[in-house]
């Protein structure tokens, strides 16, 4: 059975890396006492090493041990036999090219599909969806195709933001983005705000945190989803 907590970002305003996630994370890794970190998406092109080290600091509150993924001289059999996993955020394009380099994709995606313990965060949750194509990050790398894990029936934009009406920035706004997807794709996408996440136990597939979450569905105006709401009939 699936068990993800696939989160809008690690870090919210006032709070300390990953900190207003720790009562659910107590709870989601219950049963572990180690999880492997993939480190790929290297926000600020800080090392693996580097990275890797901010998890382990964050999960020893928990009294859970942290390992790179980077650390594993077979990083499959690593996946495989993993209590939990977690994969931070960054750029996902690099995160999604470093996973197809090196073959895990198919591993990571089966892991998690038989009951392996996953958090995602930002790109780690981007690559949760069915493509990739709905990130708000910049193609610094050409990863061979934009297919994700696939573990919810829809796409994902994690640090979703609405327009400021008083900005006099006159950009496109995320919805504008996600607008201009849906002309050439048809995947729902989930836009999901600072501080949100969506839970999944098997089939269900529920929106936590305090804010709603915003919808897009293909041919249907964007609309907005209150917390506990379950997304599982898009399955």
């Amino acid at each position: 059975m699936k068990k993800l907590i696939i989160a809008s970002t690690s870090t919210i305003h006032g709070s300390g890396y990953l900190e207003y996630l720790l009562p659910t994370l107590k709870q989601h890794f219950n049963n572990c006492t180690e999880i492997i970190f993939i480190p790929f998406a290297r926000p600020g092109g800080i090392s693996h090493d580097e990275y890797t080290a901010i998890a382990k600091k964050a999960f020893a509150t928990l009294n859970i041990k942290v390992k790179g993924l980077h650390e594993f001289e077979d990083y499959n059999e690593g996946l495989k036999n993993a209590q939990g996993i977690f994969t931070g955020g960054g750029n996902t394009f690099l995160l999604v090219s470093q996973l197809y380099k090196y073959k895990v994709m198919s591993t990571l995606k089966n892991v998690i599909t038989t009951g392996t313990p996953y958090l995602g965060t930002s790109a780690g949750s981007n690559i949760c969806g069915l493509t990739m194509n709905t990130t708000n990050d910049m193609p610094i790398v050409h990863p061979p195709s934009f297919l994700t894990l696939g573990c919810v029936p829809f796409n994902i934009n994690p640090h979703y933001l609405d327009p400021d009406p008083t900005s006099t920035h006159k950009g496109e706004t995320r919805e504008t983005r996600i607008k201009e997807f849906h002309k050439f794709n048809t995947v729902p996408v989930i836009g999901l705000r600072e501080g949100s996440w969506l839970t999944v136990n098997g089939a269900t597939i529920t929106l936590d945190g305090h804010l709603n979450a915003r919808v897009f569905e293909y041919n249907k105006l964007p609309y907005e989803v209150k917390p506990q709401h379950d997304f599982s009939n898009f399955n």
